[in-house]
């Protein structure tokens, strides 16, 4: 079915878009051959104008039709990464996607993995808001590091995909409690939204959120009140903007968060300064060997 892309504007607009989802979301049912969002914008990007249209729609969709992404035979695309070698995903097609120690592997689609194996002495997880950022970690091995026991880090490059958020709410639901799962994030409201995500769920997906949310994530840093312990001058940390106060006010005001959240939120619209996980610059290795080496001594 062809739509008259140039004509179709506002309401019109809007149904056409729905109602092409649909289409695609049929042949992958009938077809037995699953699409991704990314792929549906593809088939037409005249009409969808932006990637954010199919995914709000697919998502929109299955919490109408109260179903799972899977059961439309959609998938998300997958841009996450872990490394760290005491973790193997087992595949339904027999292989296995292995973690090691100084390079990120990227994370399989849910519906692509059987089981997971993690090793005995695995004792923490490290959830990185930043690909930057995880792959300093990645080459500094601090998956192994000598200082710490062994341990696992993840990052979604931001705000996360659903295959990232699924390894950690899966982490959260198999590893013991005395495991800390950690979130290493920009001292700022996005860092703590983009936290919030991995630890609550997301409004977008609030259907799948028993699979999708892991309630046990803790914010570990940055906190921009206790870098002057870690030798950070406060003239190094980042004045605040009106998104970010926006953002700030927005998460006090509609999220139900931890405390420690809420004053570090309250401290930042105070003193008008966030801090960036790179203010640490060479010292972010000893900072994370202190506060993970804290948290296990807990």
């Amino acid at each position: 079915m062809r739509y008259p892309v140039k004509r179709a504007t506002g309401s019109a607009r809007a149904f056409a878009q729905m109602f092409k989802v649909l289409e695609h979301m049929h042949e992958a049912i009938v077809d037995g051959v699953p699409a991704t969002k990314r792929d549906i914008y593809y088939k037409d990007t005249l009409l969808f104008k932006k990637q954010k249209v199919v995914d709000n729609l697919v998502d929109d969709l299955a919490a109408t039709f109260e179903l799972e992404r899977a059961d439309m035979n959609i998938r998300a695309t997958s841009k996450g990464l872990v490394c760290g070698s005491g973790l193997v995903m087992h595949l339904v097609s027999g292989e296995q996607v292995r973690g090691n120690d100084t390079e990120g592997a990227f994370i399989p689609v849910g519906e692509d993995i059987k089981s997971y194996t993690v090793a005995e002495d695995v004792e923490w997880v490290l959830v990185v808001e930043k690909d930057a950022v995880f792959q300093t970690l990645c080459r500094l091995r601090l998956a192994d590091h000598p200082d710490l026991a062994r341990g696992l880090i993840i990052t979604g490059k931001g705000y996360p995909d659903v295959a990232t958020r699924q390894l950690v709410a899966t982490l959260a639901a198999l590893l013991p409690r005395r495991i800390p799962i950690l979130g290493l994030v920009d001292g700022d409201p996005y860092g703590m939204d983009i936290l919030a995500v991995y630890k609550y769920g997301s409004r977008a997906m609030k259907h799948e959120e028993e699979k999708l949310a892991a309630p046990r994530v803790k914010y570990l840093g940055v906190l921009a009140s206790e870098l002057t312990s870690f030798g950070v001058h406060h003239d190094a940390l980042l004045p605040i903007s009106m998104n970010d106060e926006k953002k700030a006010l927005s998460m006090l005001m509609s999220r139900d968060l931890p405390v420690k959240w809420k004053k570090e939120l309250s401290r930042m619209l105070h003193s008008r300064r966030k801090a960036e996980i790179e203010v640490l610059e060479g010292g972010l290795v000893e900072y994370l060997v202190a506060k993970i080496g804290n948290k296990l001594g807990e």
